[in-house]
């Protein structure tokens, strides 16, 4: 049931939503952080646990083929061989295992007896002699009689031939013979070569190894990378009997990418569409919020609307009960809404029914709320007033649509035809009434000339009278607020003896009389213009283009009726203008452009860079009321069109192409001949508008 009360409206708390937002934009940002952060500091640890996994199998590797090298060097000390047959062992030995380069043979004295050097590299102590270069293999010897086992050295560095040098590593077998200790046998390794020779290509595979000492000097290097970040880094100790071995791998990859994986990509793709749906919530909710005042407005402007109209409505639904009646109809009968709301045919007919007309309203009711009449079509009945007076009706009816397109009911607009009947009664004769017809024809046609013409200048009026009380509100009036005020007055003073002139032309035209012409310059009729043009210009940011003619060259002079002319240029400027309202800003641009077509007649043209005219609006552009906007009367280009040819000109436009805007041109006569100018024509660009 629909009631003609609105609700109040709830007050309004500007700044609970644009809290609750920034709070959720807050919560999705440090989430998102956090899931960046939380991403990167996994990869990281990842990247971590493989360089460290890959430390330790290395380091497994290095151990498992240094248990190796022993065990091979062990064999040649088996069965107590000559030295012929150990040095042909200890060749092969070097050449099966590329990590050995030197294999000595040595007393308990630490004299050597035999030495034999690896077949791929250069002999190690050909710069520097193997005796300053023992010192290390003594204290291995050493501490392998002291553990009857074998023993390691410490690194230490041996120059090579050209400038280089090798890393070495000793290793000191004690060598038994019946029992008793008899000598040693020496061993040296090259660390670069049981790096690359140990850790197999696949643990190696993007890791730079090195040993390295203590305070991270590196002795040797190895590895598919040539250099490693120094991002990801694991070390490893390698314990050997009488030394320790510190190895080291360096990946060779940097810090990991914001998006390192499928899976990583995965989850920022669905937050950054989380943040995205944010968005389009918020715009979601933006214009809802903004749909929702506009719906506000437009019900308590539907309210005011309805409140005003002298028309009365009347709703009711598909069983005939009436759900809705507006203030004038409630006037009309007498009864208030509280009366009428819920009142069906039949036995609880409405109150305005007269009780001798009850039966044949019920049957009339029940055929037109059947359907089967025709949508809109009046038809004429009688109500009583809550006085019992009864009086004469007029009845439009039309299908009520409710928003799913389904007939709700039925809605009702009631004119009262009192008045009517009591002006038929006191008609004249036939005769005197078509003579009144014709009369009231010309009245008609005259008030739409004057609603139409008279727009400009009672709006510039209200414009100057908003502004004056606006000044007068801000304050003491000073000199300068006080010639404003004036200003505004004396422009208040020529729009309303403008409008005069306005009222009394279209006098004239309706009574199709010879108006009143003068000659005057093209620039004054335009200047007369100006104000109400630009006015309109700066609401839509138009920006104004004066065309005159060249320099040393005079205005053209033409005789008019002024007022009327003045009118055409306001409606073709206004067209013009709003005909550029969806471009975009840089083409909003209107030329005004004067030139002396002949000595007989001054072109005036209105040029727009709008989207053009379409043929079939081309075809019924002069057409009295026809009209391609909602607000208009469809009166501007006839009547312009008309004011023109009563002064012998023509009106006639034409589309400067596709998507180039609209040309409006029209003739008047000049004052006197002129001759042709050949010089070109001069543009003056007008001030840009305020935006």
């Amino acid at each position: 049931m629909m009631s003609t009360e609105l609700p109040p409206p709830a007050r309004p708390r500007p700044w609970r939503r644009p809290v609750l937002w920034g709070v959720l934009v807050a919560l999705l940002v440090v989430a998102q952080t956090a899931l960046v952060k939380l991403t990167i500091e996994y990869e990281t640890a990842r990247a971590q646990d493989r360089v460290e996994r890959a430390a330790a199998e290395a380091a497994g590797e290095i151990r498992q083929s240094l248990s190796r090298d022993l065990q091979s060097l062990q064999a040649l000390l088996w069965n107590e061989p000559s030295l012929p047959q150990w040095r042909v062992d200890a060749s092969d030995l070097l050449r099966s295992r590329r990590e050995l380069v030197r294999i000595e043979r040595r007393d308990l004295d630490f004299r050597l007896i035999q030495g034999v050097d690896s077949p791929y590299r250069t002999p190690l102590f050909t710069v520097i002699p193997r005796d300053e270069l023992r010192v290390d293999a003594e204290v291995a010897c050493a501490n392998a009689r002291r553990l009857s086992g074998p023993a390691y050295s410490r690194s230490y560095f041996v120059p090579l031939p050209g400038g280089l040098g090798l890393e070495v590593m000793d290793v000191c077998v004690p060598v038994v013979e019946q029992a008793r200790l008899s000598g040693f046998m020496v061993a040296s390794y090259a660390l670069h070569s049981v790096l690359s020779e140990a850790v197999a290509p696949e643990t190696a595979k993007g890791y730079e190894l090195a040993f390295v000492e203590g305070d991270g000097t590196r002795l040797a290097r190895a590895g598919a990378v040539p250099r490693g970040q120094g991002v990801f880094v694991a070390q490893r100790l390698i314990d050997l009997p009488g030394a320790t071995l510190q190895l080291r791998l360096d990946s060779g990859a940097g810090q990991p990418a914001l998006i390192p994986n499928l899976a990583v990509a995965l989850v920022l793709g669905l937050s950054l569409a989380l943040a995205a749906v944010v968005v389009l919530l918020a715009r979601d909710v933006r214009r809802r919020a903004q749909a929702e005042q506009d719906l506000a407005e437009a019900l308590a402007f539907r309210k005011a609307m309805e409140d005003s109209l002298v028309t009365g409505l009347r709703a009711r639904d598909l069983d005939g009960r009436i759900t809705y009646v507006n203030p004038a109809f409630c006037a009309m009968v007498g009864f208030e809404p509280h009366e009428l709301i819920g009142k069906t045919i039949g036995q609880d007919s409405p109150p305005y029914w007269p009780p001798e007309m009850v039966q044949e309203y019920t049957q009339r009711q029940q055929v037109r709320l059947s359907g089967t009449l025709p949508p809109r079509e009046g038809y004429e009945t009688t109500f009583m007033r809550r006085n019992g007076e009864r009086f004469p009706v007029m009845v439009y009816e039309a299908p009520l649509v409710d928003r799913e397109g389904r007939q709700a009911g039925w809605m009702g607009a009631v004119l009262d035809l009192s008045d009517q009947r009591r002006v038929e009664e006191l008609s004249r004769q036939q005769h005197e009434k078509l003579q009144a017809t014709a009369r009231l024809a010309t009245v008609g046609e005259m008030a739409s000339l004057l609603s139409h013409e008279l727009n400009q200048p009672l709006a510039a009026i209200s414009s100057y009278a908003t502004g004056s009380v606006n000044l007068m509100r801000n304050g003491p009036a000073d000199a300068d607020m006080q010639a404003l005020i004036l200003q505004s007055l004396e422009r208040i003073a020529e729009q309303a003896e403008r409008a005069g002139r306005v009222i009394k032309s279209v006098h004239d035209f309706v009574r199709r009389r010879e108006h009143i012409r003068e000659a005057l310059r093209a620039d004054q009729l335009i200047d007369a213009v100006m104000p109400l043009v630009r006015l309109q210009a700066r609401k839509s940011a138009t920006r104004i283009e004066l065309d005159w003619p060249g320099p040393g060259q005079p205005v053209p002079r033409v005789v008019c009726d002024r007022t009327m002319v003045e009118q055409v240029l306001l409606n073709l400027t206004r067209n013009a203008i709003q005909a550029m309202e969806d471009q975009p800003l840089e083409r909003r641009v209107l030329r005004i452009r004067v030139r002396q077509a002949d000595p007989r007649w001054v072109r005036f043209s209105v040029i727009d860079q709008g989207a053009g005219i379409a043929p079939e609006v081309a075809a019924r552009l002069f057409t009295p009321f026809f009209t391609t906007r909602s607000e208009g009367m469809g009166l501007g280009l006839s009547l312009c069109r008309t004011v023109i040819e009563q002064h012998g000109g023509a009106l006639v436009f034409e589309n400067l192409g596709e998507g180039a805007g609209t040309e409006f041109r029209f003739t008047l006569p000049a004052e006197r001949a002129a001759p042709r100018r050949s010089a070109p024509p001069q543009t003056i660009p007008s001030e840009e508008p305020t935006r």
